[in-house]
This record gives C-alpha cells, sequence and structure tokens, in this order.
C-alpha cells in the first residue's frame, strides 16, 4: 500500500491521524465515527476540511466507503454542529482548551498540544477488529525523470529507506510512524504493525481530491 503499483514513488514513513481527547470525556471517542454521533452534538472540532491531511484524511473515508456512505456521514457531521478550525495545531488547541471534547488531527499536533496542556491524551482511532483503522498521512520519494543528478537521487532514497533514518524520524518532534517492521519507536509513537491501518490507494485519493474540492468547499461547516 505504500508504495506506487507503477513504481512512481515509494513511501518512507508516515504520519498517524488521531484523536485528541479531553480526559474527562465520558465516554471517551475512539472512532472517527464519534463524528456523526448524536453523544458528541457540537462538542466536535475538525481541521480546516479542504486544507493539507484533513482533507486526504476525508477524502481517503470515499475510497474505503464509496460516495454515498461517505456523504451520509459527513453531512451528518454538519448537522450535529461540528466546529471547524484553520488548521491541525488550532484544532487541538480547542480540545486542550476546553471548547471541544474531541478532534481528529495528525499526531505531531496532538503530541504537542499534550506536552503543553494536561489534561487532554491521544488515541488511535478505529482498532478493533471490524474498525476502520487509522489513516496514515504517507511521506513519500520519488525519482524525478531526466534529473540531472540520479545516482545522488538513488543514494537519498536509499539513506530515507533505512530503519535508522525512520528510527531518528520517529523519535524527531514529527513523531513518524516507521514502514519497516521492528523499528525502535519512542512510547508515543505505535509501531506500523500495533496498528490497524486504513486501506486507501494513494495515488488514488490524490487524483480523488481534485475532483472532491468544489464539493467538500460547499459542505464545509462554517
Amino acid at each position: 500500500m505504500f508504495k506506487d503499483n507503477d513504481g512512481h514513488w515509494t513511501a518512507f514513513s508516515a504520519r498517524a491521524r488521531v484523536l485528541v481527547v479531553n480526559s474527562k470525556a465520558q465516554p471517551k471517542p475512539d472512532s472517527i465515527l464519534a463524528y456523526a454521533d448524536e453523544r458528541w452534538r457540537g462538542k466536535a472540532v475538525l481541521a480546516n476540511p479542504l486544507l493539507n491531511t484533513t482533507a486526504f484524511n476525508l477524502t481517503a473515508l470515499f475510497d474505503a466507503w464509496g460516495e454515498k456512505r461517505a456523504w451520509e456521514f459527513l453531512n451528518k457531521v454538519k448537522s450535529l454542529g461540528v466546529k471547524t478550525s484553520p488548521g491541525n495545531g488550532d484544532s487541538a488547541v480547542l480540545v486542550a482548551s476546553g471548547q471541544a471534547e474531541f478532534s481528529l488531527v495528525d499526531i505531531d499536533d496532538g503530541l504537542e498540544a499534550v506536552r503543553r496542556n494536561n489534561g487532554i491524551e491521544i488515541r488511535y482511532p478505529d482498532q478493533g477488529t471490524e474498525g476502520l483503522g487509522t489513516f496514515m498521512v504517507a511521506n513519500a520519494v520519488a525519482l524525478i525523470r531526466g534529473a540531472h543528478h540520479p545516482d545522488t537521487a538513488r543514494k537519498l532514497i536509499d539513506y530515507l529507506l533505512t530503519a535508522e533514518t525512520q528510527r531518528k524520524l520517529a523519535f524527531s518532534a514529527c513523531a513518524q510512524t516507521p514502514l519497516s517492521q521492528g523499528v525502535e519507536v519512542p512510547s508515543t509513537v505505535k509501531r506500523i504493525e500495533q496498528l490497524r491501518v486504513m486501506q486507501v490507494n494513494y495515488s488514488g485519493i490524490r487524483k480523488r481530491l481534485a475532483e472532491l474540492r468544489p464539493q467538500l468547499r460547499a459542505w464545509a461547516p462554517q
């Protein structure tokens, strides 16, 4: 899943999309389906759905569920009064400040919020046996056709794919998940083999987002 079928790119690490949750929340949400649950009406926040990782995460739902179910989910989310924020970091801050019960963010933004605030925690969503799995933001590298220094580029690619580089990324502030099994990670990052991962076609959702963006813009809560 983390390599292009035609060999155009390969991923070397990934950022997990996690839930930042108010520690006092009862019950605590453990799935993105919580956004469409009446129990959290008006208590959830979502980073700008038109930008970056949130947009790709939402597009992945169309890949996993199909058009009908994905729109039913998004329309329910909107009807329940979801709050929106400019970005992932802002979204995590709203949970930390008590203005929301949970949000879906990149793990690095979530960990930064946890470091700065008491009373919030991180949960990897949809980890049950029938769960959708955590959406992983794949970090990819490609060798451009006609590159002036292809040998140097190949050395860079080989370096990025080493277990040691993946370990360094896991221990860095960006909290990347190594895509090779058995790589050492800090306690705040789960290994890829410990996770139930959302199954998506990364090349496909890139194209799908371009098609969806006008519809997402019309859907986006104000």
